[in-house]
């Protein structure tokens, strides 16, 4: 059933599955790993907590739920900018700063040279 969802569709399932993750964490990042066009592996990557004394300090306020909506459609809308490579990565860091949502998008590419037909390239050495 999972071949036929759209990467969009895929991105959707993901913000689902982390959407109570998300309403702790006012910044991180959100790591999706993609193979053959799917999404196998993703997960956050929280902001590191400090401590002095002997005591954390956890005061995070987390995401609002208007807040986790502007994520989900600013992730699913960034699709739009993934153009061929069909493995890779795409890392967005977020931070929550004054009730504003704060974005940083990157998208990484994989290819994989033994897969590549190297018979329609010349030899060139």
């Amino acid at each position: 059933m999972r071949d036929h969802l759209s990467l969009q569709t895929q991105l959707n399932i993901v913000f689902t599955e982390i959407e109570e993750e998300l309403a702790h964490m006012d910044c991180g990042t959100l790591i999706v790993q993609i193979r053959e066009d799917r999404i196998g592996k993703f997960g956050l990557r929280h902001d590191p907590f400090f401590g002095k004394g002997g005591q954390l300090n956890s005061q995070r306020t987390g995401m609002s739920e208007q807040l986790r909506y502007e994520f989900r459609q600013m992730a699913v809308r960034s699709l739009q900018h993934k153009k061929k490579w069909t493995h890779g990565e795409i890392l967005f860091d977020f931070r929550i700063k004054q009730g504003i949502l704060h974005t940083s998008i990157q998208f990484e590419s994989n290819y994989n040279l033994a897969k590549l037909k190297l018979h329609s390239f010349k030899h060139s050495d």
